[in-house]
C-alpha cells in the first residue's frame, strides 16, 4: 500500500492547466547550474495549488529547445520533508507530442493522489533524458499537498 501511495504521489508531474486555480512553482532550481542544458525550462504550473487530495492534480512544464528531440525519457525523483521516497521512469512522447520542434514546448501530466497522501512539502527532481540517454535537463522544484485537504472520499 505504501509502494503504490508514493507512486501515486511521484506521478504528480506535468500537466495543462485544467478547471482549478494555478500558480507557477515559486522555486525552480536546475540541478547543475553551471551546466548548460539543451532543454530550457522556464516555469511549472501547478493546478491546484497547494495540491488538493482526492482531486485531480495537473502539473505543467513549460521549456523550450534549440535541438529538435525525436523521444527519450522522464525521469523522477520525488522526496517528502528532504526523505527520498520514489522513482519512476516516463515515456516523453506520453507526456507530450513527439516530435519537438526547436522552440517553445510543453510537457504535461495529471494524476488525482487517494485521500490518504500525506499532507506535506514535497522535492521533485525531473531529469529529461534523450534517447540517446544523454540528459538534456534536470530540475528540482518543491509543492505542497494541503493539510486542510479530504483524508478520504471512501
Amino acid at each position: 500500500m505504501a509502494v503504490h501511495l508514493f507512486k501515486v504521489v511521484s506521478l504528480l508531474l506535468f500537466a495543462a492547466p485544467l478547471l482549478f486555480p494555478s500558480i507557477y512553482a515559486k522555486k525552480i532550481q536546475y540541478c547543475d547550474r553551471k551546466s548548460d542544458y539543451d532543454v530550457k525550462v522556464s516555469g511549472v504550473e501547478i493546478s491546484p495549488y497547494p495540491v488538493v487530495r482526492s482531486t485531480p492534480t495537473t502539473f505543467s512544464l513549460s521549456a523550450s529547445t534549440d535541438k529538435a528531440i525525436t523521444g527519450g525519457k522522464l525521469q523522477i525523483d520525488v522526496s517528502y520533508f528532504g526523505f527520498y521516497i520514489h522513482s519512476e521512469s516516463h515515456n516523453l512522447c506520453e507526456e507530450t507530442s513527439c516530435p519537438i520542434s526547436t522552440g517553445d514546448f510543453v510537457i504535461s501530466h495529471t494524476q488525482t493522489l487517494p485521500g490518504i497522501t500525506p499532507p506535506g512539502k514535497y522535492t521533485l527532481k525531473m531529469k529529461l533524458l534523450g534517447g540517446n540517454g544523454n540528459q538534456m535537463t534536470c530540475i528540482t522544484f518543491d509543492f505542497s499537498i494541503g493539510f486542510g485537504s479530504p483524508i478520504s472520499e471512501s
